[in-house]
């Protein structure tokens, strides 16, 4: 599988979503997940998709975010993986 690109948009946040095969690593800004969103919340809005889809785990995201707040960064990230 190749890298697949899909952008998602939330209010003035712009996510950019680079999903690979793999271990289930998620890094948000070249920083670990739980780093970047550091509530359950919020860790679960970006996991939600793949939660719904049964498919936690069996990929590697790499996620570039910028503006907005920390609730529509990450509500933009689960637009951009649910494309």
């Amino acid at each position: 599988m190749d890298t697949l690109h899909k952008i998602g948009r939330r209010k003035t946040a712009v996510a950019r979503v680079y999903l690979t095969e793999g271990q289930g690593n998620v890094t948000v800004n070249k920083k670990d997940l739980k780093d970047y969103f550091t509530t359950g919340v919020l860790q679960y809005k970006v996991t939600q998709p793949f939660q719904l889809t049964e498919t936690m785990g069996n990929y590697d995201v790499s996620i570039n975010v910028n503006g907005g707040g920390v609730t529509g960064q990450a509500e933009a990230v689960r637009l951009a993986i649910s494309r």
